[in-house]
């Protein structure tokens, strides 16, 4: 199936001179899981970004999940929506507008989880958790961190 995913569906839009679109999801879980060996438990995010013509998707929260996932079933390019398993049992707050039938998530515009003035901390994914709590110890030491 990879070859479909990296050979077929990433490349069809360049070999066709942008007359092919491939409007396709291909969603999994991904990272880190529990129960399971470390053939199951590697983390692909990176190297499926790293083919042209793919889009990759890691949601953190529900409202993340929700959004971004609307937005990938309706983007004319292949997308690669991959789920830390982890997260499946977590609870999220959820807003009343993500609710909203219209409610969707832009793919490509970074989310910002907290403001901080002081420096600026990156994750994906699970680690968006780590990220934050890392956040909330560097603001008792008198860092704002975003």
């Amino acid at each position: 199936a990879i070859d479909h995913i990296i050979n077929s569906a990433a490349k069809s839009n360049y070999m066709s001179a942008g007359q092919i679109s491939v409007p396709i999801v291909f969603r999994g879980p991904n990272g880190a899981a529990a129960g399971v060996g470390a053939q199951h438990s590697q983390c692909y995010a990176a190297w499926y970004a790293h083919v042209p013509g793919l889009k990759v998707l890691t949601p953190y929260s529900a409202e993340d999940a929700r959004g971004l996932l609307k937005a990938a079933i309706r983007d004319p390019d292949p997308v690669v929506f991959l789920e830390n398993e982890l997260l499946y049992g977590e609870s999220f707050p959820i807003k009343a507008e993500v609710l909203d039938s219209s409610f969707s998530v832009p793919i490509g515009k970074a989310k910002i989880e907290r403001e901080g003035k002081d420096v600026t901390i990156t994750a994906f994914s699970k680690m968006v958790g780590y990220a934050l709590q890392a956040a909330e110890i560097l603001s008792k030491e008198g860092i704002s961190a975003e």
